[in-house]
């Protein structure tokens, strides 16, 4: 393997809160920015040669570049596997499920959730433990701690690796798996909810739902999940292509942001039930007809029954 120790020097901006680093695209795009805190990443944590890393994003600007980097980063490391969505594409809640099905040690995730995005937009790093939650504050403070002394990183010398479809790769002695990150997660969500239920219900018109998905990562999961698995009508999931800028929108599920669903619950003829999400798929906002759900009754809304 061709591994570069490559100079570096500090940044005073590193510190993580809960959701990860975020900054502005052109800070990220800093020589060694980004670079400087996945080696933090590395530097504090035990016993990960050889395992299995998660890692994609929610398809912002800037997102496919630093998978590369980080790539070859993980490689440089010595992590074992890495297991990274097709064209970058992950969401958060689809990342927790990955970490715990495949017990990897972690994952990395790219959003800077429902900030804007694009070239002057905003991107975020996160690291998700191996419970598939993100690093509690222990973890957190002591990649703070690692980025103010940084010297020096890692990194594999190597073409990159092509993202848009299925497949398996090496990576130095590092295994890359491009995977479908959609049906696995939709796989999880049956064994969780009935899915027969919701099927004739739609499938039959019994219920009209539609689904905002903002230009962010819950498209591909929208649309698989209620056209093709449920049987919703072709159109239900409206803005599920992910785009680098969002779309030139705000991914943030809220009345002001998703106001086109808006529109269309309050018509005299809305649906039944509608929905959206933020740009990593960890938020979300209910509405019903011509009604909002307020976000702290959003998950008595989404659990089930008692019986």
């Amino acid at each position: 393997m061709n591994i570069r120790t490559v100079a570096t020097k500090p940044f005073g901006d590193q510190k993580p809160g809960t959701s990860g680093l975020r900054k502005s695209v052109p800070t990220f795009e800093q020589p060694h920015y980004l670079e400087n805190f996945i080696q933090s990443i590395f530097v504090i944590l035990d016993s990960y040669q050889g395992q299995t890393l998660v890692l994609g994003g929610d398809g912002r600007y800037y997102n496919r570049t630093a998978i590369q980097v980080i790539l070859k980063m993980a490689a440089a490391n010595g992590v074992g596997r890495v297991l990274v969505g097709t064209d970058g594409i992950l969401s958060t809640p689809a990342a927790s499920a990955l970490i715990r099905q495949n017990q990897a040690f972690g994952g990395i995730i790219l959003s800077a959730s429902h900030n804007p995005g694009g070239p002057h937009g905003d991107f975020g790093v996160k690291y998700n433990v191996g419970n598939g939650g993100p690093a509690p504050e222990k973890i957190t403070g002591a990649i703070y701690e690692a980025t103010k002394t940084l010297e020096q990183y890692q990194i594999l010398a190597a073409a990159d690796i092509n993202l848009d479809r299925v497949g398996s790769f090496k990576l130095g002695t590092m295994a890359v798996e491009v995977i479908d990150t959609v049906k696995p997660y939709v796989e999880l969500l049956e064994s969780l909810f009935d899915f027969q239920l919701v099927q004739e219900r739609l499938s039959s018109g019994q219920i009209r739902f539609c689904m905002d998905s903002l230009h962010a990562v819950t498209g591909p999961y929208a649309r698989y999940l209620f056209e093709e698995r449920l049987g919703a009508p072709a159109g239900t999931v409206r803005n599920g292509v992910p785009l680098e800028d969002f779309g030139g929108g705000h991914p943030d599920p809220n009345l002001v942001y998703a106001h086109e669903l808006v529109e269309i619950m309050y018509g005299d003829d809305g649906p039944d039930v509608g929905a959206a999400s933020d740009g990593d798929g960890d938020r979300n906002m209910i509405l019903g007809r011509q009604f909002f759900v307020t976000p702290s009754d959003s998950l008595a809304a989404i659990a089930p029954m008692p019986t």
